[in-house]
Order: C-alpha cells, then sequence, then structure tokens
C-alpha cells in the first residue's frame, strides 16, 4: 500500500473527515489521483497541485474547501501510521473550543543548544520539552486568518515548520493532546525500515 494512501486510510478511520484535499506536486497529481481511485477513496478526497514550499502547498489546500467547513486538519502524508485515535483527540479538542491543535510526544533524548561552530551553548531541560506530530486541527477562520498574514509578509516572511507556528504567530493558544509513537515522520532509511516492518506486521494478523 502506498504511504500516502495509508495515512488518508489513517484519517478516514475514525470518520472524522468530511471532505478531503491532497495537495501534491504539480507534475504528478494525475498519478496520485490514480492512486485514490485505485484505493477507493475518491468519494470525499480530491488531489491538488500545491506549490513550492510546504505554506504554499496548504495555502492551495486552504482555498479549495468548501466554505463551510469549520474545523481544517494538516497532515503529513510521511506520518502514514498515525492512529486513528490521534485523529479523534485534536478534532475533539477543537470540537471543545480550541482553535489550535497539535499532538505531542515527550522527548526522550538529551538536548543541546549549539552554536554556528558546533560548541555547546547549553543542555536544555526536556521536562517542559515535547516533539509535535500531525494531523494538527484548527478553526478555519483561525488559520485562514495565520495564512493571509504569512502571504502579506512576502519575502520578509519567516520559514514555518508546521502550521501551529504560523497560527502562534497570531498571539493564539496552542493547545496539546497526546501523541503517540506511531505518529512518526518517515524521513530517512531507518524511518523507512520501520514502516516496512509494521506493515508487514499488520499484513500478518
Amino acid at each position: 500500500m502506498p504511504l500516502v494512501v495509508r495515512a488518508l486510510h489513517a484519517l478516514d478511520a475514525g470518520r472524522e473527515i468530511d471532505v478531503g484535499v491532497l495537495v501534491a506536486p504539480a507534475a504528478r497529481c494525475a498519478e496520485f489521483q490514480a492512486l485514490l481511485d485505485a484505493a477507493g477513496l475518491t468519494s470525499r478526497w480530491s488531489t491538488l497541485a500545491g506549490g513550492e514550499t510546504r505554506s504554499q502547498s496548504v495555502a492551495c489546500g486552504l482555498a479549495m474547501l468548501p466554505p463551510d467547513v469549520d474545523v481544517v486538519l494538516v497532515h503529513d502524508a510521511a506520518r502514514a501510521f498515525v492512529p486513528s485515535a490521534v485523529v479523534g483527540r485534536v478534532v475533539t479538542a477543537v470540537e471543545a473550543g480550541a482553535d489550535a491543535v497539535v499532538p505531542v510526544v515527550p522527548v526522550a533524548d538529551t538536548v543541546r543548544q549549539v552554536d554556528a561552530s558546533g560548541a555547546v551553548l547549553r543542555t536544555l531541560d526536556r521536562t517542559g520539552l515535547r516533539g509535535v506530530q500531525t494531523p494538527q486541527a484548527f478553526r478555519r477562520r483561525v488559520l485562514d486568518e495565520a495564512y493571509a498574514a504569512h502571504a502579506a509578509a512576502g519575502s520578509a516572511a519567516e520559514p514555518a515548520t508546521d502550521d501551529a507556528s504560523l497560527v502562534e504567530r497570531l498571539g493564539v493558544r496552542i493547545a496539546v493532546v497526546e501523541g503517540d509513537a506511531l505518529g512518526f515522520k518517515i524521513t530517512g532509511p531507518l524511518d523507512l525500515l520501520l514502516a516496512e516492518a509494521l506493515a508487514a506486521a499488520e499484513s500478518t494478523r
């Protein structure tokens, strides 16, 4: 199963998603749409060409959502094994009144801050540190406002590694819910080996 399809199944499992947009590289949209067709996901999901950056791609997806969508989830397909329970937790938190919610996990490693030369400046207290995962959930109006402000800043805008960072710049409080180790991001060879092992384990159940 392609990882992107697995990620969409994870989002769909809890039935929290009414409509979804898969943002893909422009040159590969037809390929991704074919994956949706083959997986039977086209009743709620459609494919859209994204931009050159993550922020531009999310902005494209936001623009395509129907106006009556009030809660938006943004998810990385690279987190293909996220449990449906995590999806449910972020949705529940927004429906309970939060404007922005992210799933988090404790930081297991000792974390040190270093300077440009690689010299250690200090060791950070990891007690209050958390690793942030996706899907991240937002009130639509809050995410729209964050992206409008980001676009207005133009070339002076600071890059953002996730959507909560843009919302945080508005002064909006970011709520957290419990994430899951299975929400890890597949970015390197070791991550891919873990993903293959998990998929193999699932196939033998």
